[in-house]
């Protein structure tokens, strides 16, 4: 007796599960309508949501066994450039180069240009690149260190008076700047 139960019981399993797969597979393909939910509703006996009225609407779309999935190649583009990497120096004070100096001899043995980007340090090799930042107003600028100096006391480095104009240094003449080296 059991084992007629058993039978019976694995092919009603088995109608019931393949009825589920059926209703599924008809669901997705859209070949019978699917009821909406009735989860957002209070008291789902009483409040029933129309499958026409229903907002949410999911299309499924099936792929075509033929159709070919290609993904976009770029022809050998070289890696974009990484940002340069900066070490800092340190804080201390900055001052601009007064306007006599201009077209005279600098340490390096180049002309001084005041409307160049450039700045004297103590201490940095010739050419190096050099970000100063006025945390004050958050401005910064990039100078190549093209000169010594500066030989007042307290001063960290001079600017050219086109860099001290971006840093807004000008007006005060001074101010305190952050200092950090650029590596090639």
């Amino acid at each position: 007796m059991r084992t007629g139960n058993r039978t019976e019981g694995q092919k009603a399993r088995s109608f019931a599960s393949r009825s589920i797969q059926a209703i599924v597979a008809a669901g997705l393909l859209g070949l019978a309508p699917l009821a909406a939910s009735s989860a957002a509703a209070p008291d789902a006996t009483t409040a029933r949501i129309e499958p026409a009225t229903s907002t949410a609407v999911i299309e499924l779309v099936p792929l075509q066994p033929t159709a070919e999935v290609t993904v976009p190649t770029v022809a050998d583009e070289a890696p974009a450039p990484s940002a340069p990497q900066e070490t800092v120096i340190g804080r201390g004070s900055a001052s601009y180069y007064a306007a006599k100096f201009n077209g005279r001899r600098t340490a390096s043995g180049e002309r001084f240009d005041n409307a160049a980007m450039t700045a004297a340090h103590r201490t940095l090799p010739f050419g190096s690149i050099v970000r100063v930042t006025n945390p004050a107003n958050g401005r910064s600028v990039i100078v190549r260190i093209n000169d010594r100096g500066p030989f007042s006391a307290g001063r960290m480095i001079d600017v050219s008076r086109a860099a001290a104009e971006e840093l807004g240094l000008v007006a005060r003449g001074h101010g305190t700047v952050e200092l950090a080296l650029i590596a090639d």
